[in-house]
């Protein structure tokens, strides 16, 4: 057990790399159970997400190797095993086994999936579409059970707008006999990655990307090699993060019609960016007028980008309002920016920040991945040093956060937690 050490106050320049979507990473390494022979995905983050999966592939019969960036996926001998319990639980996006698993064995038995605690994240609307395609569902004991004699295309209507849903139905429905139509299909850049992938192994998939996807069953699916988008969340992190303290930040590899709601903000908030083919230039300028954000969904500002952004807003003299449309247990990092100094007020679903007051350096904890995010801005900001406990969050989706930082001119290191802290911790 770590934490995370921030002394603020440094200005940050320089050049900061993006690594590959968290986000697609989590949903292409399941989609490649479907194959029948290697599938290589290159540019992968280094985050403990895609280790975790990569070892739920061996558990299922496949064999895996990760060199550096690059994962390279023998499936040909998995099989559907049972998985109810153990490292599925760890992670939120273990749910893609399910549509994965279902698709290529018509069979699977996944425990619920863990991950970031944010409030209630229903998987209804996947089960609905797995039974929609011809499965029976059922939940027993904290794991879903999937079994179909055939899985068969079928018109599926989402009521809610949901990536993973999106995903997970494409994902089981590729191999389907017939024809599958999502409506009110979710749009985010990482469904497009993810259609890309299931497209070179030989899939029939058209309209990945806008609200209606048309996916044309087909016998089988072989391997194929993948390059995964840059991950436009980190991205967005670097960008507050050099809207905060930077004299000049180019956050390179990235696709910046990804970030046009972030940027349009920043521009609006008075900061400078300006875009390149792949990269995106950010510069702050002294004097910022507070603005209002609401959270939607893509191509709309998004909800993983909301806490590290509220931290950005204490620093603007005056009020701005950040609405959260998306999940509604978003605000967990308010009260650790509070201890900071922060003037924040949460009504509802949206928090009410008061900027222009120094943060201060404190001992806080990060609860979720992007309230982890939120303190590490908080952290760069504030006088003093700040002690961010619950880093293991962080390390889910910010692959080398320290080296990244320290590259732009940061003072962040990493120490062992003490006894005392420790029970601290198992005791709150």
């Amino acid at each position: 057990m770590e934490k995370l050490l921030i002394e603020g106050g440094h200005e940050l320049k320089g050049t900061v790399q993006v690594s590959g979507a968290k986000n697609s990473a989590v949903a292409l390494i399941p989609a490649a159970i479907l194959a029948d022979s290697t599938v290589t995905i290159d540019n992968l983050p280094n985050i403990s997400d895609v280790e975790t999966l990569a070892y739920l592939l061996e558990e299922i019969g496949g064999t895996t190797k990760l060199d550096g960036d690059t994962l390279v996926i023998h499936p040909e001998k998995m099989f559907s095993m049972p998985l109810p319990n153990g490292r599925v639980k760890q992670l939120r996006a273990s749910y893609y086994m399910m549509g994965a698993m279902l698709g290529k064995f018509n069979k699977a038995v996944i425990g619920l999936p863990g991950g970031c605690n944010l409030g209630p994240r229903p998987i209804d609307q996947h089960i609905k579409g797995f039974e929609a395609l011809g499965a029976k569902v059922t939940n027993e004991q904290g794991a879903i059970y999937l079994q179909a004699e055939q899985l068969t295309g079928a018109r599926i209507y989402l009521d809610v707008v949901s990536v993973g849903a999106t995903i997970n139905i494409m994902l089981a429905a590729v191999k389907a006999k017939g024809k599958t139509v999502i409506e009110n299909a979710a749009k985010e850049p990482e469904i497009i990655d993810v259609a890309t992938l299931l497209s070179n192994m030989g899939a029939n998939i058209k309209g990945a990307g806008t609200n209606v996807i048309r996916i044309e069953g087909v016998d089988e699916l072989h391997g194929c090699r993948h390059s995964i988008i840059p991950d436009r969340i980190e991205a967005g992190t670097y960008m507050i993060v050099a809207a905060a303290m930077g004299k000049g930040v180019k956050v390179d590899n990235v696709i910046p019609l990804h970030l046009e709601s972030l940027s349009s903000k920043l521009r609006e908030m008075g900061i400078l960016v300006e875009d390149g083919d792949d990269f995106i230039y950010i510069e702050n300028r002294k004097s910022l007028s507070p603005i209002d954000v609401k959270t939607l969904v893509y191509p709309g500002f998004a909800t993983d980008l909301q806490q590290p952004f509220t931290s950005l807003l204490t620093k603007v003299k005056g009020a701005s309002i950040v609405t959260d449309t998306i999940y509604n247990a978003r605000f967990k990092h308010i009260d650790e920016l509070r201890r900071m100094g922060a003037k924040i007020k949460v009504e509802g679903r949206s928090a009410l920040v008061n900027g222009g007051t120094p943060l201060q350096g404190a001992k806080v904890r990060a609860s979720d991945l992007r309230a982890g995010a939120a303190l590490v801005v908080a952290g760069l900001m504030a006088e003093g040093v700040t002690e961010i406990t619950g880093v293991n969050h962080i390390d889910r989706g910010y692959a080398a956060l320290e080296e990244k930082l320290i590259g732009l001119g940061a003072n962040i290191w990493r120490e062992s937690l003490t006894s005392h802290e420790l029970e601290e911790i198992e005791s709150s």
